[in-house]
């Protein structure tokens, strides 16, 4: 893509209310090697849902759309849904879903990694990567979602308020919108 505006002018990707926060991420809290603070995406390595470390740079000129997922809330069946249309529509021009199940909304991904991972790939058809269980607000939040809340506040005060929560990266790894 030259821009990731066309790909998202004609098609409506949020259907749900979604919310941020305006923590600063400490040095400590990230995975770059430097020592400066990070200035996109691409400078954070996180899990996958086996355990593997994923260098997120591997994502670098595309368009990504980050959401914290749960198999047990009321808006699981219409999130997954949409997220796997989405997907199915974009992924050939650049686009990438990337999930991070996260229990900390009424306890509502309480599976390990592996059950989260069967539910929504066979009942929902997700292709896209589904990453290690996170929390997303907190003193344990993992260091991506510090950073994504910190580049795009919310509307609504500090923390992701619920499931499903959607963060927009552009192909250089700027957050442009929640």
């Amino acid at each position: 893509f030259d821009s990731a505006k066309p790909l998202f002018n004609s098609h409506r990707i949020i259907s749900l209310p979604i919310s941020t926060t305006g923590a600063k991420l400490s040095r400590s809290e990230h995975s770059m090697a430097a020592s400066s603070e990070p200035k996109s995406l691409y400078d954070f390595t996180v899990k996958d849902a086996k355990g593997n470390d994923v260098d997120l740079s591997i994502y670098k000129g595309k368009v990504l759309l980050i959401v914290n997922v749960a198999s047990q809330c009321g808006l699981t069946n219409s999130n997954y849904t949409e997220l796997a249309q989405l997907y199915e529509k974009y992924k050939g021009h650049g686009f990438e879903i990337l999930a991070f199940p996260c229990n900390q909304f009424g306890n509502q991904e309480p599976g390990t990694n592996e059950e989260i991972v069967q539910f929504a790939c066979t009942r929902f058809k997700a292709e896209y990567p589904i990453f290690d269980k996170v929390d997303v607000n907190g003193d344990k939040a993992a260091p991506v979602y510090k950073f994504l809340k910190s580049s795009k506040g919310g509307l609504f005060g500090d923390g992701i308020k619920w499931n499903f929560a959607k963060f927009l990266v552009d192909k250089d790894g700027n957050v442009v919108d929640r």
